[in-house]
Order: structure tokens, then sequence, then C-alpha cells
């Protein structure tokens, strides 16, 4: 199965799976199939979301923005990720792609950008964002794909966070720094935009108790690679923790 196209079936539009049902697919993922993977009928397909795991399917029917799925049996049981959210400073276009792709392959739950003083975009495509996370779940094989939030400032994120969470903040250029304990499911990981954070978003930063200042190394690092770095870092921790990867 590894070998046929996956496609994420959000489980709000959809009855629960079950073996012989039949299934309409979106007129995006029909066309996908016919015009860009050249499939026809006959053909499999794999069609999973966290509620009902991942399904094997035949093609029953595919023509233009048409195709009918006939649900054969289910190859992985519902699951949900276990990861970290990912708060950080939206970039120029090209970038905060990257980082939703990577994040999303790299087993982020959910995505919070966030406003900070040297912010240099205020501008998100939520629907193409939301289409990259879908896009990147089916490439990786996980069975969820993680939300996007709304753009919000970096004080009022901070004024209303949970209790019981951590947040890890990749705090470069800081004089100080801390060696986090291990993460847990719900933790945050926080990345700054390009130049980092100001004077004042470190102090506002490091005077939170539930901040766990993180250090990426001694080198300065694109922002997009910094997402990255942390997630792989701080998610390292989370798979001892937890016993189940990001």
């Amino acid at each position: 199965m590894r070998d046929c196209p996956r496609l994420f079936i959000p489980p709000a539009n959809i009855d629960p799976m079950v073996a012989d049902g039949l299934l309409d697919l979106a007129p995006g993922q029909a066309h996908y199939l016919g015009t860009v993977m050249r499939q026809q009928a006959g053909a499999e397909v794999e069609v999973f979301n966290a509620r009902d795991g991942a399904w094997r399917g035949v093609i029953a029917h595919l023509r233009r923005d048409v195709c009918r799925v006939r649900l054969v049996a289910r190859n992985r049981a519902p699951v949900a990720t276990a990861g970290l959210c990912l708060l950080f400073a939206p970039l120029k276009r090209d970038a905060t792609e990257t980082v939703i792709r990577m994040g999303t392959e790299l087993g982020v739950t959910r995505f919070r950008p966030v406003v900070t003083e040297r912010t240099n975009t205020h501008r998100l495509n939520a629907a193409r964002l939301e289409s990259i996370a879908c896009e990147a779940a089916e490439q990786c094989e996980r069975l969820d794909v993680p939300g996007i939030d709304p753009l919000v400032p970096l004080p009022v994120v901070l004024s209303q966070w949970p209790e019981g969470t951590a947040l890890f903040a990749a705090l470069e250029r800081s004089a100080r720094q801390a060696t986090p304990p291990a993460p847990r499911v719900g933790d945050s990981v926080l990345i700054g935009p390009e130049g980092g954070f100001s004077p004042r978003e470190h102090d506002m930063l490091r005077a939170r108790a539930f901040v766990r200042p993180l250090s990426l190394g001694p080198l300065v690092l694109r922002a997009d690679t910094a997402a990255a770095a942390a997630l792989a870092l701080v998610g390292a921790g989370l798979d001892t923790v937890c016993g189940t990867g990001l």
C-alpha cells in the first residue's frame, strides 16, 4: 500500500468507514487521482483520518472530478499523533510553507502563528497552509492533520497560557541558557522571527515560569531551520517520555 495514493478524508464530512462502504471523494481529490496520478477504476488507494484509521480502498468509478471508492479493509487502527504545538512568527511565504511542511512531518499537533516585534509579515494564506499540512500528512503517513490557528500577538498568547504546560522557547543570543526538563505531550515550542526576539521579548519570556529557555547551538539559524531543529531536539525527549515518536 505504500506505493498507492494516500488521501486524507476529514471525518466531519463522512459517516464512519466500514468494509464494503462507498466513499465519494472531493472534486479536487478526484482530479488529483485521475489527472495527476493517472489512476483508473480498479486501482488501489488508501484513505485515512484519526477517527477511522487508514483504509485500503479500490476506485470503483473515476471520471473528471467525480470519484467513488469502495472500502476493502482497515490497514491501521485510529491513533492521534502525540507531539508538540509549534508557535512561530510568520515568515516570507516560502519559509512559512516550509515550517508547516516540516512541522507536520515532525509531529506538530497544532500551529500557532504569533506576532512579535520583528515579525516581517502579518499576512497568512490559511487555505494554502492547510493544504500544505494535509499534503505533508499524506506523504509522511500520519493519520491526522495539524490545525492552524489565526495570527495572535505573542503577549496575548503568553497572558492566556494554559496551566500545567511548558513553552520551550528558542532564545538565541542570550547570556543565560538553561537545560530544559523533559517535555510532555501538550507542551509547545516557540521560534522567533528572522532577526530573533527583541530584548523586551527576551525579558517578557524569561519572566514567565512556564517558559523553558532552549539553545539550538552556537550558530545563527534561519527561522525555518530553527523550527525543525527545535522540534527535533525537544521531540527526542518527548519520544523518551511518552513512548511514541513525533
